[in-house]
């Protein structure tokens, strides 16, 4: 197992192996947990999107890209539409989330694994650029804090809407893909709100969760981090009620309800999102699923370039197996 230098306070590994790793597992649903997410799921379906395509923004890696606006349960969310950029009926359809950071382009979301793709990009309630709301803190470790006191009023339960609703968008501003099973792409904080959404939601048919965040909340919060899992865990310590709301956003419980093909890339050694908790997701998918192991995720290291190259053709493999 790689061990980089670094000059944390903690070790990002948390002294697991491979084996310590492929062992965890994801902590038992709470009473009404599917109930929740089938209410949250129906609540999302009755919100009509309003799309608006906006300003085109460039033409590169085969796509044309526009900004895009749409309504999710929390207001107007922002982001990007990417079409085919030779004017063709697109052959598949993909959403795309984002880290913690947010995002203020299409950016590295670009090239989409599949030619002749679609894409709708967006950024999820409260985050930067495009989804700004006056009273969600920007900030990561506000943001992941807003409305935890209650799993009705959780920020993230809204975040999953938005990505419905970017379904939703997808599939009326590209009509030809209706009936076509769309792919989503998650990465950290889009990786766990994937887990989270995606059992729920038949009009996917694969996915790819790369590092994914909020797995085996009980056990992240004994596990320090430098991401937003560090403002719940100390958040917890003086308000440890919390930890029945967090049971509803368990992406590792949501994933044992989780149906469909997915490719799981998770780290080994991770400051950010501690690998346990990747695991945990990954061991508890309940659907055909293929690991990806990376020496890394949150940290600049050697190979990592060839790290990420290998995952995208990884990403290219599997989605051309599973949308073709």
């Amino acid at each position: 197992m790689p061990r980089f230098a670094h000059d944390l306070p903690f070790d990002p590994a948390h002294g697991h192996t491979l084996d310590d790793l492929s062992a965890v597992q994801a902590p038992p649903a709470p009473p009404g947990f599917d109930d929740f997410w089938r209410s949250r799921r129906a609540a999302a379906d009755r919100i009509d999107p309003r799309p608006r395509v906006g300003a085109f923004v460039e033409e590169r890696d085969g796509v044309r890209v526009h900004e895009v606006e749409y309504t999710s349960t929390s207001g107007r969310c922002g982001g990007w539409l990417a079409l085919p950029a030779d004017g063709r009926p697109a052959r598949h359809g993909f959403v795309v989330g984002h880290g913690y950071g947010g995002r203020d382009t299409a950016g590295s979301a670009l090239p989409l694994p599949l030619p002749g793709s679609a894409a709708l990009l967006p950024c999820v309630t409260g985050m930067p650029t495009r989804s700004l709301r006056a009273d969600v803190p920007a900030h990561s470790a506000g943001h992941v804090l807003h409305g935890i006191s209650s799993r009705d009023t959780y920020v993230l339960g809204d975040c999953v809407a938005d990505l419905w609703c970017a379904a939703t968008t997808l599939l009326e501003l590209v009509p030809e893909l209706d009936g076509r099973g769309l792919g989503y792409l998650g990465e950290s904080l889009s990786g766990g709100l994937g887990a989270l959404a995606l059992p729920w939601d038949e009009r996917f048919a694969a996915a790819l969760l790369t590092v994914p965040t909020f797995g085996n909340h009980p056990l992240r919060l004994t596990l320090p981090s430098t991401g937003s899992g560090e403002s719940v865990r100390r958040y917890a310590r003086e308000h440890p009620e919390v930890v029945d709301v967090l049971a509803h956003y368990d992406a590792a419980t949501a994933a044992t309800r989780l149906r469909l093909p997915v490719l799981a890339a998770c780290a080994l050694f991770d400051p950010a999102v501690p690998p346990p908790g990747q695991f945990a997701v990954h061991n508890a998918l309940a659907g055909p699923h293929t690991l990806h192991v990376l020496d890394a995720g949150h940290f600049e290291h050697p190979g990592q370039s060839e790290e990420r190259r290998r995952l995208r053709t990884a990403t290219h493999t599997f989605f051309a197996r599973h949308l073709d």
